[in-house]
């Protein structure tokens, strides 16, 4: 079912904002728990670029959801577990998702339990999340404008 078109290009324009996230991320991921504690800035930098690229997610995945199943005001864990149901990504991602945006509200909301060592083990364990995110979203941007043109 489509209640309107998709704005790919919007889309697209958030998981290119996504990877450049990433890319201020990746350096530390190689990092030791004592060299990322070593400098104070790290813990809050690493923060904003997960917090961004984790509001990027779900704000993909809320556009889906609105354009395709006419889905309106979703939760961030909604947004998760209804992209699984629907298939637009795999039920595994859609789980992960689940866990993203818990974690997600727990940054916004909760921000002082957040601990420097929690987002060292994030950086280092955890950006595959966002790759695999945006190779999913691809797939279904090119089924979606395939069956378009059908």
């Amino acid at each position: 079912m489509v209640i309107s078109n998709l704005n790919t290009a919007r889309i697209l324009e958030l998981l290119r904002f996504i990877e450049a996230c990433l890319k201020e991320l990746r350096p530390f991921s190689g990092l030791a728990i004592e060299d990322f504690l070593s400098d104070r800035k790290n813990p809050p930098f690493v923060e904003s670029y997960l917090r961004r690229s984790l509001e990027a997610v779900f704000d993909i995945g809320r556009h889906i959801l609105a354009k395709t199943y006419g889905s309106k005001e979703l939760e961030y864990k909604t947004i998760a577990k209804e992209l699984g149901e629907k298939g637009v990504i795999t039920k595994k991602l859609s789980d992960t998702l689940y866990v993203m945006a818990g974690y997600r509200n727990r940054m916004v909301h909760f921000y002082r339990e957040v601990t420097s060592e929690e987002l060292h083990h994030l950086v280092v364990n955890n950006l595959k999340d966002f790759d695999r995110f945006a190779a999913e979203i691809v797939a279904f941007i090119r089924a979606y404008e395939k069956k378009k043109e059908e």
